[in-house]
């Protein structure tokens, strides 16, 4: 049991029978009545974004998510397949449980699944990831001036938004929080 006085960003903890992680809390000292703690929490089997207030002090049970190194293999209908490197087991997600995750999945990319209890709950990507563009405008010679954007599809299929002068074939760096154009590679 942890006191909810103790939250930390990217904490992982069982309300009601249901797996969340804290994105964002307050402490709150209203000048009348008792402190509260105020909190953003993401269920980790669902994904939704739920806000829930504590009493200050209140106590909370801590949940132990395993992370293991795994390496994506391929995709096989619905399901997706990935290895642990160290004993080379396979084990399949569904679409589902990753679909924002698969915006950046190449296959032999390593990545870690998160569990709690034998339970896959998903998958951590790394902060960024090296994306090759499939499709966009050619650059105009002199629209570089202008520090404007276009639409790149990269080889995922991800869209996102790049500087006039990346051209189709060229690997850029992809921000995977945001989902966002950091650099050419």
């Amino acid at each position: 049991m942890i006191s909810v006085n103790d939250f930390r960003t990217g904490l992982t903890i069982i309300v009601d029978g249901q797996l969340y992680r804290v994105l964002d809390f307050q402490h709150v000292k209203p000048g009348k009545g008792a402190a509260f703690v105020r909190s953003k929490l993401r269920n980790l089997r669902n994904g939704s974004v739920n806000e829930k207030t504590f009493r200050a002090g209140e106590k909370v049970e801590k949940a132990q998510i395993d992370n293991r190194k795994m390496q994506y293999l391929y995709a096989q209908g619905d399901e997706h397949v990935f290895m642990d490197l160290e004993s080379y087991e396979q084990t399949e997600l569904s679409s589902a449980a990753i679909e924002y995750e698969l915006k950046f999945l190449k296959e032999n990319m390593e990545v870690h699944i998160q569990s709690y209890q034998g339970e896959m709950l998903g998958i951590e990507l790394p902060n960024t990831v090296q994306l090759e563009v499939t499709e966009t405008e050619p650059g105009i010679k002199g629209d570089t001036a202008s520090g404007g954007t276009k639409p790149a599809t990269l080889e995922t299929g991800l869209i996102v938004q790049v500087p006039f002068f990346v051209n189709q074939g060229d690997v850029l760096i992809i921000n995977t929080e945001e989902g966002s154009y950091v650099s050419r590679a």
